[in-house]
């Protein structure tokens, strides 16, 4: 399914789907942080029939309902030895504010970070340039023990 991904400028990023019936869903991430999410009117799709403000907490709640969690554990399933966890970030994390290449967690744990779950976006394949921030949730897959190094990294540096 293709999601469609529209700048609105002085607003902010416009992400939505086409549903069978003809609708737009999707979700308009502001620059002030907000998550809107949107359902279009069946016969005009520039017009929303439904816009409701999602704050990051509600924003998580509603994609675990979807199924985001379940996904993951899947996965996991599937691929044996393999782990995969959510490592929040703290504001007091020595990362808090630095590029994620700065803590070198691929090359010091054998763990990757493919995803940066920040105020209900998810942010997939994050570059090392990416500036973590207090409140990040970071999605990391390797050993069970690289794992835990890499949340000791995230808490000691």
């Amino acid at each position: 399914m293709n999601v469609d991904v529209t700048p609105l400028p002085g607003i902010g990023v416009r992400k939505d789907f086409q549903t069978s019936d003809g609708r737009r869903v999707g979700v308009v991430s502001t620059r002030e942080g907000t998550l809107d999410l949107i359902v279009s009117k069946a016969d005009d799709p520039d017009a929303s029939e439904l816009c409701l403000a999602l704050t990051p907490k509600e924003a998580v709640t509603l994609s675990s309902l979807l199924g985001a969690p379940q996904l993951l554990a899947q996965l996991r399933d599937e691929l044996p030895g393999l782990t995969i966890r959510q490592l929040p970030m703290a504001d007091t994390s020595p990362l808090s504010g630095r590029e994620l290449g700065e803590g070198r967690i691929r090359a010091r744990t054998g763990t990757s970070v493919v995803a940066v779950i920040r105020s209900g976006e998810i942010l997939a394949a994050p570059k090392p340039d990416l500036v973590l921030a207090g409140g990040d949730t970071l999605i990391a897959v390797g050993t069970a023990e690289g794992i835990e190094a890499a949340a000791k990294i995230l808490q000691q540096g």
